[in-house]
């Protein structure tokens, strides 16, 4: 179970953080290869290795890009426009809004 968990997890880091367009589904592809690859390995040991390499490695890319977003948000010679219009959009989605797009003469 715990496996299936780790599993579900790194591949949704990996859908939200790497992407999930043609050009970048090698990493899901790999993600996908390795666990189907870990499921011949006998030893316990080895599999929780393995088991908590891909815990740490889903931690390590939710928390650079957490990482990257507190950098730009408190960065004031940024142009927070687009960080201020993503806010809002979430927000918006939150109670099932859209915002509608800027008039642009």
């Amino acid at each position: 179970m715990q496996t299936v968990n780790v599993y579900r997890g790194l591949l949704n880091a990996v859908k939200k953080h790497i992407g999930n367009d043609g050009s970048k589904v090698h990493f899901r592809d790999f993600v996908a290869q390795e666990f189907r690859k870990n499921k011949s390995i006998v030893d316990p040991a080895a599999i929780q290795q393995k088991i908590q390499l891909a815990s740490d490695y889903t931690f390590l890319l939710n928390s650079v890009h957490h990482h990257k977003d507190l950098l730009f948000s408190y960065n004031i010679a940024v142009d927070r426009s687009d960080e201020m219009r993503r806010t809002l959009k979430k927000s918006a989605a939150s109670v099932g809004l859209q915002l509608p797009e800027p008039y642009q003469p």
